[in-house]
């Protein structure tokens, strides 16, 4: 799964694949446990194996704030925290148990420094980030709850029922009340 990630891209040799795909570890995850936490340096990203993860953050008024889901097969780090060193702004929590294949940070510099196929890859992978949240941007701004939702479940029908109906709330921008409406209009 995660060979064909990065064949996907196709920037890498198949030697080139299998030669730092040994700098990877696996590690499980248990539900509720957090990959990154508030306060603490990212120093390492992740592809998601199995599991779904939320990215969120606690409000000024103490509310927690989902904004991000992460579903197998999709990269996952605390971004802004692993490119500037600087501690996380932001939680990742385990939605589900889950199965992570881990790179640590000095290993994605070492291999920067050594093959411009990884400076090409994690340029890519900058835009993608762009892009992702642009579109979140904007689906906050021009989309109605109901649209967003029908986006999610679009995009990630299987995983979608996993998420906890308060993460999908908050994530959608309503109350769960609110939420359950739009489930029932969308099922008819």
């Amino acid at each position: 799964m995660i060979e064909n990630y990065f064949r996907s891209f196709n920037i890498f040799s198949e030697a080139e694949i299998q030669a730092f795909l040994q700098l990877f570890e696996a590690r499980k995850v248990y539900k509720n446990d957090f990959f990154v936490q508030e306060g603490d340096r990212c120093r390492e990203i992740a592809f998601i194996v199995s599991g779904i993860f939320r990215s969120y953050y606690i409000s000024d008024t103490g509310k927690d704030m989902t904004y991000c889901f992460r579903f197998p097969d999709q990269l996952m780090a605390g971004y802004s925290s692993f490119i500037s060193d600087c501690p996380s702004r932001e939680n990742m929590q385990a939605i589900t148990d889950a199965d992570l294949m881990v790179l640590k940070k000095d290993a994605v510099d070492h291999l920067v420094k050594d093959d411009l196929n990884w400076t090409k890859f994690l340029k890519i992978i900058a835009e993608q980030e762009y892009l992702e949240l642009e579109k979140r941007f904007f689906q906050l701004q021009r989309d109605s709850a109901a649209q967003r939702y029908e986006a999610l479940l679009g995009h990630q029908p299987d995983y979608v029922q996993k998420i906890p109906l308060q993460y999908l709330a908050s994530y959608l921008g309503i109350t769960q009340r609110h939420l359950s409406r739009i489930r029932k209009e969308i099922s008819v």
